[in-house]
């Protein structure tokens, strides 16, 4: 399942709080039900991204990346400590992917160059 805002993006949205969705997860019990932790939307919903990911790493079986605001690049117009964050997702030896989930504005080979050497901890 995947944590969207309900804040901005995705009004009405269901799962846009990571508690909620682990929730689900818990009351399905199947290791093959796990949340698509979205970086972006879940700065924007509810914030304390790292906090949060460590709190439920077991029930988040993929990670995407983009820069708050806008969803663009991660780079320093935006509000995201990408090397913290990543640093915390190998700390927990977290076996599931990132994906790198935006529109650049720019070129975008360039963005996910970047994007791959931010996250690359």
């Amino acid at each position: 399942m995947e944590l969207l805002n309900s804040k901005r993006n995705h009004k009405d949205y269901q799962c846009d709080r990571t508690a909620w969705g682990a929730e689900v997860c818990k009351k399905v019990g199947s290791p093959r039900v796990k949340l698509l932790y979205d970086i972006y939307h879940m700065q924007v919903q509810e914030g304390d991204v790292i906090a949060t990911i460590r709190e439920f790493i077991q029930y988040i079986g993929h990670i995407h990346t983009a820069g708050v605001p806008g969803r663009h690049e991660i780079d320093e117009s935006q509000e995201l400590n990408y090397p913290a964050i990543m640093r915390a997702i190998a700390d927990l030896k977290f076996e599931g992917y990132v994906a790198h989930e935006y529109g650049p504005t720019g070129d975008p080979l360039q963005a996910l160059k970047m994007a791959v050497a931010v996250c690359d901890v």
